[in-house]
């Protein structure tokens, strides 16, 4: 039930980030389901490996490379899905940036009421 849970608040998160980003677009709310379940997906399968092939440059700067991989995964996404798109690398960042923040306060309220 947690995992449901968390997804739509993902999902919320997508939609909310879309309407505020103007390089970033989904289509529906099913949609953005979908994006959220895919993210996770990559994160969980992909990124741990893109972090491990790219070890010595994230040493190099400070970590600050995992920035360019959250985009990475931003933009795999939007190409793996048709009703979701992000205009360009630097939009990606950007969302990948809300999104952590925004997921964040999202689990923080739901931890409250809890």
């Amino acid at each position: 039930m947690k995992l449901i849970l968390r997804l739509l608040l993902n999902a919320l998160a997508v939609v909310i980030l879309s309407y505020v980003l103007p390089g970033v677009g989904v289509d529906s709310m099913v949609t953005a389901i979908i994006v959220a379940v895919v993210l996770s997906l990559l994160n969980f399968l992909v990124k741990p490996i893109l972090i491990i092939l790219t070890l010595p440059i994230t040493i190099l700067t400070l970590g600050l490379f995992l920035l360019v991989i959250n985009a990475i995964i931003i933009l795999l996404a939007a190409n793996l899905i048709d009703g979701f798109h992000v205009a360009s690398f630097w939009w990606a960042i950007l969302f990948s940036l809300l999104l952590a923040f925004l997921q964040a306060i999202l689990q923080s309220i739901l931890k409250e009421d809890q």
